[in-house]
């Protein structure tokens, strides 16, 4: 049987003289001495001042958010309460004392 993709797990020698020629930093001393040099230059910001342009975005999400739930929470409690039935409100303890013997005898007296 023929292998169609064949695969060698040993490094390539062109391919990596290549490589090493073209990463190559020449004089390490030089090269060091550009990068920290950079590095002065790009001076990181403060753990404040990160801090502090986080918190914009921050208080704008959670006031998003706060939105968010009232809306919900509002929008839920506006739908109306169902009425009780007939049974409920017959069980229900009355207001008014005198109320229980109206009603049954509202009760009795209709068949």
């Amino acid at each position: 049987m023929k292998d169609l993709l064949p695969f060698d797990h040993r490094p390539d020698p062109v391919l990596g003289n290549a490589l090493r020629r073209a990463l190559d930093p020449g004089d390490a001393t030089a090269f060091v001495a550009r990068v920290l040099a950079r590095a002065e230059q790009l001076r990181a910001a403060s753990w404040d001042t990160v801090l502090a342009r986080w918190a914009r975005a921050g208080v704008a999400a959670a006031l998003l958010i706060a939105l968010a739930a009232g809306y919900l929470v509002g929008h839920a409690s506006a739908t109306p309460a169902p009425q009780p039935s007939v049974a409920d409100a017959l069980i229900a303890p009355p207001a008014h004392p005198g109320e229980v013997e109206i009603v049954l005898a509202s009760v009795i007296e209709n068949p």
